[in-house]
Order: C-alpha cells, then structure tokens, then sequence
C-alpha cells in the first residue's frame, strides 16, 4: 500500500508532456486527520499494479472511474446516490483527495476508491481492458493558450487508451466550460473510431443527471459562462 501517497506522483516527471499542473497548497486540518485515518484503506496504488475491480470492491459491479475529482464533492455524491455501483477516482492534488476521504468518511462509502497518480499511469498500468462501464472526465485543465494545445488530455491517443479500457457500450462522458476546448473535443471523438457519439444530431448532449453540479459550474453559470457536456459509446467493434 502507498500509504504516503506520495511515490506514484514521482512517476509524473517521467513523462514527456503533462495534462496538467502539479499545483502547491496545504491540507486543512479537517483534510490531514481524514487522510490519516481513510487513506489506508480507500487509497490506491499505482505501484499494486493491475488489480481486479471485483476483488477491491468485494463485488460484481459497474464500475465508473473519474479522473482529475478536484476536491471531489461531485464524485462523493455521485457515489452515494448510486450504491450498486462502484467509483474509482484519479487526482495528483493531495488536499483534493483529503477532502474526498473526509466525504468518504462522512457519507459512510464504500464503493469509492481513490488514486493519486497521473491518470495515464492508473490507464495503462491498473485497470484491466474492458473493464469500465463509464470514464468521466470533468472540467478538465483547458490550456488556454495555443502554444499549450498539445497538453490537452482529449487527443486521439489518449481517447482510444480511453475506448480500451470501457465496455463494449461503456461510455467516455466529458464536460468543460471553455468553448473552444469543447469545440476541439468534439472533433477528436467525432473523428476517432469506435466511438458513437450518444447525440442524434453529433454534437453536444443536455447534461445528463447523474452529473452534479459543482460549486465552480454554478459560480460560472451566475457569470453566464455556458457548460458542454459530450457523451461517447464505446461501439461493439
């Protein structure tokens, strides 16, 4: 067990072009006593290596993964309301997973599992092919300058390392809030294949409901800063 957290974030400097930013910030007091006390058990490691979703969870479920939770509200909630499915969620920051752990605790989960890693490590090194019912990628770093586009995490590799890790019918759900980075990601998905994109018309979908709201959507919406979801099917062949 990793119980620092800490080495799998030593990995991340081994790749050459990162998705996002390794940013400081200390835990609140509230967030290092969750982590103390949860991180042993609902803590993975990249380091255990491929693990079987039923031996961790105990049970024969659908399996969701998140990857970048942030401070992780929309991923506890998501897991509560949805008992008979099991969560996994990916973050590098440390007081994101802390005040996750903290929600874990209060909510009495136990279908939710948490990676601190670079989600490219868990994706090629943890989860075993076809193993995903649902991969959710929300808000992610949208690198607004043009000379960072390359760091954007929805390229063409990255959604067919996505589209082998989901279910034949599993689904890639994305949402961001910058226009131009959704534009991008529906031309990527709509030119990838074996993908289907869920929206008659092949462009964005309502959001779905099994989304929550998160305290930075709504604070953007009050802004009139607009939200775009894309919904993928991972199709049979």
């Amino acid at each position: 067990m990793n119980e620092s957290g800490d080495e799998d974030l030593a990995r991340v400097g081994l790749r050459g072009i990162r998705s996002f930013v390794l940013r400081g910030g200390r835990m609140t007091v509230g967030q290092s006593k969750a982590w103390d006390r949860m991180w042993p058990r609902y803590g993975m490691s990249v380091a255990q290596g491929l693990i079987d979703p039923e031996q961790v969870f105990g049970r024969q479920a659908p399996l969701n993964l998140e990857i970048g939770f942030g401070m992780g509200r929309s991923l506890s909630t998501m897991a509560a309301a949805a008992p008979e499915q099991d969560f996994i969620g990916i973050e590098v920051h440390k007081p994101g997973c802390g005040a996750l752990l903290a929600d874990i605790e209060q909510l009495e989960l136990t279908n939710l599992r948490i990676y601190r890693a670079d989600a490219n490590d868990v994706l090629d090194l943890c989860l075993p092919d076809a193993s995903l019912n649902r991969l959710m990628l929300f808000f992610p770093d949208p690198w607004p300058k043009k000379k960072h586009h390359k760091r954007r995490i929805v390229q063409s590799a990255f959604a067919q390392k996505v589209r082998g890790k989901l279910k034949p019918g599993g689904l890639f759900h994305m949402a961001t809030d910058w226009e131009e980075y959704a534009q991008q990601m529906l031309e990527v998905m709509n030119a990838e294949a074996g993908f289907e994109n869920t929206s008659p018309e092949g462009g964005f979908v309502p959001k779905p409901p099994e989304r929550p709201d998160t305290k930075f959507e709504v604070r953007g919406e009050k802004l009139g800063h607009g939200v775009w979801d894309l919904v993928y099917r991972r199709s049979e062949s």
